[in-house]
């Protein structure tokens, strides 16, 4: 049987240039959701997957997010003085227990792979999960709890993929897959961003993984790759073969927040999926559909 997976890295050192000017003064992870910042989405996944670490790779101007993650005991006293016990219940419950959220920075931009490697000595010498939060899965069960049930029954390194369209393969992660009997795929060989007509597949890596600490050795390497950056996705394709790796079909739909577009389209999908929006926010979609 695996290991348990205990603990998760949130890389969220990014600049978020694509959002611009909200981003300016705000994390591009505490951009909103409905009402919740999507990096709460991410903790809440890994939470509802039996995550007990919690380690955010941040960068300066990031204190937005350790702040989201403390208690703010002014706001608390009042809440609590005017009995609005059901929005104390709202910034409590999801708050995960003393000890159990670290921080470490990523002092250069130098990519995924390098924002993973920074949080080599609070992961240690046990497997992890990956959660980026641009990357919001809507599902009944979350995405890393389906993935980490399977991941303890074929053990090994996982990765949450999904396919795309052959002309979008440049913009991900695409695996060379083996079998694959319709929610996991073998993975022979992965390719970062290759142009459309060399990509071997249309699975792509979405933000999700399920890593075994070897890729630490792979990653303390600094070896560049697409963009000039240290690609995770370099590092991972070096340990295919040294165990068990497959791609995960997860159940759900999957919005790129780290896109305008696809951020909307979130803000959309969730508030139709919420009970108390859903009457008027689809009166709304309708409406502007009509005048368009």
């Amino acid at each position: 049987m695996s290991k348990p997976i205990r603990k998760a890295v949130f890389p969220v050192g990014g600049l978020g240039t694509r959002f611009l000017p909200a981003t300016k003064s705000m994390p591009k992870e505490m951009l909103p959701v409905v009402d919740k910042p999507l990096i709460q989405y991410a903790v809440e996944e890994a939470q509802g997957a039996g995550i007990e670490e919690f380690i955010f790779v941040t960068g300066r101007g990031k204190s937005a997010i350790e702040d989201h993650f403390d208690y703010s005991y002014e706001l608390q006293d009042t809440l609590a003085g005017r009995d609005k016990t059901d929005m104390l219940e709202a910034i409590n419950a999801w708050m995960p227990p003393a000890g159990q959220v670290a921080y470490t920075r990523q002092q250069e931009p130098l990519g995924l792979g390098h924002a993973v490697w920074c949080a080599r000595n609070l992961v240690g010498d046990e497997p992890f999960a990956v959660l980026l939060a641009d990357d919001l899965i809507l599902s009944k069960t979350p995405c890393l709890k389906q993935m980490i049930d399977r991941q303890q029954q074929v053990g090994g390194n996982m990765l949450a993929v999904m396919d795309v369209r052959p002309e979008h393969t440049s913009r991900y992660g695409i695996l060379d897959p083996g079998a694959d009997d319709g929610t996991l795929m073998e993975v022979r060989g992965m390719v970062e961003k290759p142009d459309p007509a060399k990509a071997p597949s249309t699975a792509a890596v979405i933000g999700r993984y399920v890593l075994q600490p070897d890729v630490f050795d792979h990653l303390s390497n600094h070896e560049t790759g697409a963009g000039g950056e240290i690609q995770l996705t370099d590092a991972m394709a070096r340990m295919i073969g040294a165990a068990p790796f497959h791609g995960f079909r997860f159940e759900g739909t999957r919005f790129d927040c780290g896109d305008k577009v696809g951020f909307l389209h979130a803000n959309m999908a969730f508030a139709m999926a919420r009970p108390d929006m859903a009457t008027e926010v689809g009166a709304i979609v309708r409406s502007i559909a009509a005048e368009s």
